[in-house]
This record gives C-alpha cells, sequence and structure tokens, in this order.
C-alpha cells in the first residue's frame, strides 16, 4: 500500500536488465494512480520487451489473486512497512483521512478504498469511527483494512505471494534483495543492485492522537505479518 516503501522495491527491481516496470504514475498502464483495463494490461504485457513484466497495485489489493491467475505465471510481492512510520509519511502527504473513514464505515464502496473490504472490517472501522479522530489514527485505520486484504485473501497460504518488510529491506539490503531476486527466479544479483537502496529513516514512533484500540489492532496486524517471516525461511 502506499506510503510503504514500494517505490524503493520498485527501483531495486529496476536494476535488472530483464525487468520493465510500470509505476503507478505511468499514463500507459494506470489513469489517477488505478491501473488501466485488464486487456490494456495485457497488451502491455505482451508487448513488454523484457522477459519479466513488473506492475505496481496500489489501489488493486483486492484483486492480487485476480491478477496473479490472469497474468499466470506470476509472482506478487507484498510491502509491509511499520504501521507508525508509514502513518507518520502518510499524513506528510496525504489527507482526508478521517472523512474517508467515516464514508468506509457507512458503507460506501464506490472507489479502490471500499473495494474488497470484508464486511467484518467495515464492522470494525464502524465500532472504531470518532468524528474528532486525529488525520493520523484516519492514516492508521487506512493502514489496517488495507493490509488485512493479505489475510482476507488468504494470501499467506499461496506460494505465489513474499511478504517483504520494508525495514528490512533497508538494514540488510544484501540478504533481502538477493531473497527478492531469487524468489522471482530473476538472475543478475549483485551487490550494485542492493547498492540503489540507500540510508532510509526507521523511527517506529508512535504518531500523537491515536486511541488505544486502534493502536492496539494496528499492532496485532504487523504481528500477524511478523510471524509468518519467523515461521518462513529467509
Amino acid at each position: 500500500m502506499q506510503r510503504s516503501g514500494t517505490n524503493l522495491l520498485m527501483d531495486v527491481l529496476d536494476a535488472s536488465v530483464l525487468t520493465q516496470v510500470f509505476h503507478e504514475t505511468d499514463p500507459r498502464a494506470f489513469e489517477r494512480y488505478e491501473m488501466r483495463d485488464l486487456a490494456v494490461i495485457r497488451q502491455l504485457a505482451l508487448q513488454c520487451p523484457a522477459p519479466v513484466f513488473v506492475i505496481k497495485a496500489l489501489c488493486e489489493l483486492d484483486r492480487v489473486k485476480a491478477l496473479m491467475d490472469a497474468f499466470a505465471p506470476a509472482k506478487t510481492l507484498w510491502v509491509v512497512r511499520d504501521w507508525r512510520d508509514s502513518v507518520s509519511s502518510a499524513i506528510k502527504s496525504f489527507g482526508n483521512f478521517v472523512p474517508q473513514w467515516q464514508r468506509l464505515a457507512h458503507g460506501d464502496a464506490s472507489d479502490w478504498r471500499g473495494r474488497g473490504m470484508s464486511p467484518a472490517t467495515r464492522e470494525l472501522l464502524a465500532a472504531l469511527y470518532r468524528a474528532e479522530a486525529s488525520e493520523a489514527e484516519g492514516a492508521a485505520i487506512m493502514w489496517f483494512y488495507r493490509n488485512a486484504l493479505f489475510f482476507e485473501q488468504q494470501l499467506a497460504a499461496d506460494a505465489r505471494v513474499r511478504v517483504v518488510f520494508y525495514e528490512d529491506m533497508v538494514q540488510q539490503p544484501l540478504r533481502e534483495v538477493a531473497a527478492v531476486y531469487d524468489f522471482l527466479d530473476l538472475p543478475g544479483f549483485n551487490a550494485a543492485t542492493a547498492g540503489r537502496i540507500h540510508a532510509r529513516s526507521v523511527k517506529r514512533r508512535r504518531p500523537p492522537d491515536i486511541a488505544p484500540a486502534v493502536i492496539g489492532l494496528c499492532d496485532e496486524l504487523l504481528e500477524r505479518f511478523r510471524a509468518l517471516s519467523r515461521r518462513t525461511p529467509s
């Protein structure tokens, strides 16, 4: 999801001579950050001059399985960043998180934020919503409901999917980038590839004005992701 280090990962993949990458700002594949029709993406993939076609799906997290099936053989890298740092970054770049939260809690599914949201998640948003909530709390809620899609789609059991932790990537770039290249069966990894990753801030400072219930919700989801890495060899 947004503000999780996806650009960093895309840059690492772009370093390979065997890839062509499409960011969400590329008008050939996206319109206002949303992926164009499947037929358009399929044509881009067919015309791709590189052996490996890479596309970022930010607004399409609810469609990951369908996209992998449509473009089989395909794999997914799901980037997870500690919610505290993600929230701090998000509120510097975006806004309107609390009104979006209210809209989703009331059942609106008219755009990508609510698409694919489970009834249980929507009920949780409704139960936790507070009109006086801070933008940081609204951003934390968004981090939760977008990343919850990973487990709701049962992607943890899908061998085509690998979770990549932003913090691990910036602190152990050689190890993590090598693992990503290995997962994708992408040859040509070297130290220079990992060298594209420069030191980034990993503060993990809790943003102010977030209700304890929301903090607990996000901490619990982050721990579910971390538990996957503990049982899966690097």
